[in-house]
């Protein structure tokens, strides 16, 4: 069955969001990509590239990229660099928040 290339996402770059389900559950960003062929979304947290391990707290959900030699690095590196979410294990944070407020109010 193909997907429909060009489906209606609910959340658009520059929205804020809470991630719901998935390794990164809990943590908020903003969208700085949206890929709607493939359904995923990148989420930009406090810092988009790190290159220390206690700056890999900060991303959303970090992804190791290693860098090759030359000449602005000459012995290669490691580079922490944020990784997409699928669409559906997002919601916008308003959202989030009011049914949170919603939740509590009853209890």
């Amino acid at each position: 069955m193909l997907r429909n290339a060009m489906a209606k996402s609910h959340v658009k770059k520059g929205d804020e969001i809470v991630v719901i389900a998935g390794s990164a559950k809990g943590r908020r960003g903003t969208v700085t990509k949206v890929l709607p062929a493939k359904e995923f979304v990148i989420v930009e947290g406090n810092d988009e590239r790190s290159k220390t391990q206690e700056d890999r707290a900060r991303l959303v959900k970090p992804v190791l990229h290693y860098l090759r030699k030359s000449q602005q690095n000459p012995q290669g590196g490691v580079l922490w660099l944020e990784g997409p979410v699928h669409i559906s294990n997002v919601m916008k944070a308003d959202e989030f928040d009011r049914r949170r407020t919603k939740k509590s109010a009853k209890s």
